[in-house]
């Protein structure tokens, strides 16, 4: 088995700017409407689950889905302008920070993210089973029951990457995913971080929060071929249940598939790789220059401490 040099430095694609995270900190590097750079950096701090493994990959899921909306709501701030995202906020948002100050503000934006996450689960997870249900009342299905609830839930994913793709914004986001791929691509080559070294790497990599969700939606396909079809509310809560366990399973697979290079890991990482083709496009020498500009702060000085 192959062993590859791959980083744990990841990140995430911003409004107009990127979010990149190392062993230690966390930066954020998004352009102000002049043109400029806004960056921020903060510390990070180890957490038991990061080292158990399974648990891992159920935490670092709800982690990254509060501290990348946390993201999110900041690059909006800094890329819009104070004054146009004031005007954009809504009465609530302006109710809670006001009334309520700072903590409750953090806590209604890890609320939001929560919200997200369940309603993702209710549209690639919980609607397949409903259909595939009610479908099986009227059509004889016998043992198509779960191919066609699998079919179902890869074309509603695909299909709302395809249709959210399309948004002016996200096409912005999606190039500055790419710029994301393509600067962790080269440091992980071992090369200088410029404009020019950059450009030439591919925006397709493994380690994608793309092929974690693939992957999760892959496994939960293969365990719910052997669930129970007896009820379509019994078979979505067993869904729900084992759910954690194709997550911790999932993010094993795609820690193996980062770091090792062969004929398995290649296959575990194909669909996901495919994918990003949705997920990422090619960036300008602007984005690329704001990923460099977010992952320099957090890469460790020592290689070696930031392996993945």
């Amino acid at each position: 088995m192959k062993e590859k040099f791959k980083t744990s430095v990841g990140g995430q694609a911003l409004m107009e700017g990127v979010m990149m995270r190392g062993p230690a900190s966390l930066c954020m590097a998004v352009r102000r409407p002049d043109g400029t750079l806004d960056i921020t950096t903060q510390p990070l701090t180890a957490r038991k689950w990061q080292k158990i493994p399974l648990v891992r990959g159920v935490c670092g899921m709800i982690d990254n889905l509060v501290l990348g909306y946390q993201c999110l709501m900041h690059s909006a701030e800094v890329s819009m302008g104070e004054e146009a995202f004031e005007a954009e906020e809504s009465a609530f948002d302006r109710w809670v920070e006001t009334h309520l100050g700072e903590k409750a503000q953090n806590f209604v934006m890890a609320l939001a993210a929560v919200l997200g996450g369940m309603l993702a689960l209710v549209l690639f997870l919980v609607l397949p089973t409903v259909i595939t249900g009610a479908l099986a009342r009227f059509l004889p299905l016998d043992g198509w029951r779960a191919l066609l609830e699998g079919v179902l839930k890869v074309a509603i994913f695909v299909g709302y990457l395809a249709l959210v793709r399309k948004m002016k914004e996200m096409k912005r986001m999606f190039r500055y995913h790419g710029a994301e791929h393509k600067t962790i691509a080269c440091y992980e080559a071992g090369e200088e971080l410029t404009v020019e070294n950059v450009r030439r790497h591919t925006r397709f990599h493994p380690r994608c929060g793309t092929s974690f969700l693939v992957l999760v939606l892959l496994i939960s396909i293969l365990v719910s071929s052997v669930l129970p079809w007896s009820s379509t509310g019994l078979r979505v809560v067993l869904k729900l249940l084992v759910l954690p366990v194709v997550m911790g399973i999932s993010y094993e697979l795609i820690k193996l598939a980062g770091r090792c290079d062969n004929i398995v890991t290649r296959i575990i990482s194909a669909p996901g790789l495919w994918l990003q083709r949705l997920t990422t496009a090619e960036p300008d020498d602007s984005m690329i220059e704001t990923a460099i500009a977010a992952v320099l702060p957090v890469l460790p000085e020592k290689p070696e401490d930031g392996l993945w």
